[in-house]
């Protein structure tokens, strides 16, 4: 029986030739390439500034940094993340203040922001969690006059939608992965948009040790200026071989978001006939890329969420549990937070599993996973 993956990257021919034109080029570190990516990533996400980085996590720390947060500040998250979302902020010496997020899209909310807003709150980070947009807008509507910054983590959010336009436009800073998870890979590599050019400079600025001449301009003078060291900065460098890919993939990301949408549809149709297990969809502010496609086990499906897993992959089928609940993990033991006050976070953790969902998904391989799923239902399993 073959093996049906979570995800996979949709990657050809295209790819290859590109990344054989940087290397016959000769210059394979940041340069040109990386210059051509941020240009047309921003010009596709609506953003007037994007600054390259080796993946999201940087780019989240960079975010902060630019924006002014540090030592002893507040920095709102949700548990219902990865764990970056929540490390960045400690990168800077800021404290991450748990939040609960919304039981339906998994995403955090405008009552949930005010009610942990302290005078030291600095920034919010909200998250397009699998690719559903955040409803940024009241959220924004209530930091803004606070003075308090609000960064995008669309971490999976290339190709959803927030009120007609690409997530992340609406916010003043947004940070994005390329992880090989994602739609648009580069293998790693992230980046940064802003619509405030003077963080823009300062984060290009950051990302290759906060050298005041890029090393690009370095190289491409026959008398390299000298350069100086204005802070303390970091190799959060993305190459060009990287972003070589990236703008092959930028171009397949409408194809990517269609099929992985329609893909979605056929899920979301036959899980209709299935008692017990909810599953993701668009809210009503926007459209999901669907980067990963959750359902719910509730109370009363025949199988458990392990069990279900344990279902599918007997049948050869690698599915993932839900999104991690942060405030759980070791690393963030002794950070004062409720359980009781994240009790959705703890739900959906405890209870969601992603299926599989990727562009190159035959119809043939779903209906596999839909059987398995069809099957427990019914208390029709081994």
């Amino acid at each position: 029986m073959s093996r049906i993956n979570v995800m996979k990257p949709w990657m050809g021919s295209e790819e290859v030739l590109a990344l054989a034109e940087v290397i016959a080029s000769g210059w394979v570190a940041q340069g040109p390439r990386v210059a051509e990516f941020e240009a047309q990533f921003a010009e596709a996400m609506d953003a007037a500034h994007a600054v390259a980085t080796s993946n999201c996590t940087t780019a989240l720390h960079l975010a902060l940094l630019v924006a002014g947060v540090g030592q002893g500040d507040e920095v709102v998250v949700p548990s219902f993340s990865f764990i970056a979302t929540a490390n960045a902020p400690s990168y800077v010496g800021a404290r991450p203040v748990f939040i609960d997020v919304d039981p339906l899209t998994g995403c955090v909310t405008a009552e949930g922001v005010a009610a942990a807003i302290t005078p030291r709150t600095r920034a919010v980070i909200v998250v397009d969690q699998g690719g559903v947009p955040v409803d940024i807008d009241p959220i924004r509507a209530l930091c803004d006059p606070l003075g308090i910054v609000v960064i995008e983590d669309a971490a999976c959010g290339a190709g959803s939608n927030y009120k007609g336009r690409p997530v992340g436009a609406g916010a003043v800073l947004t940070t994005w992965s390329f992880h090989p998870r994602k739609l648009l890979t580069t293998g790693e590599g992230g980046m940064l948009t802003t619509s405030n050019p003077e963080w823009a400079a300062r984060a290009r600025r950051l990302r290759e040790h906060a050298m005041s001449v890029s090393a690009a301009d370095r190289q491409a003078s026959l008398l390299a200026p000298a350069e100086e060291y204005v802070e303390i900065g970091f190799n959060y460098r993305m190459t060009d071989l990287q972003a070589a890919v990236g703008i092959v993939q930028l171009g397949r990301l409408p194809e990517i978001v269609r099929r992985r949408r329609e893909l979605a549809r056929a899920y979301t149709e036959a899980l209709a006939d299935i008692d017990g297990l909810r599953p993701v969809a668009d809210p009503e502010w926007g459209t999901s890329n669907f980067q990963s496609y959750w359902v719910e086990v509730e109370e009363g499906f025949p199988l458990g969420r392990e069990e279900l897993l344990e279902a599918l992959a007997s049948a050869g089928i690698s599915a993932r549990r839900g999104i991690m609940a942060a405030h759980r993990q070791p690393a963030y033991q002794g950070v004062e937070v409720g359980a009781e006050s994240l009790r959705v976070t703890e739900r959906l953790t405890d209870n969601t599993l992603i299926l599989p969902l990727f562009h190159q998904l035959e119809d043939e391989e779903q209906s596999r996973v839909l059987a398995v799923l069809s099957d427990s239902a019914r208390g029709e399993f081994s």
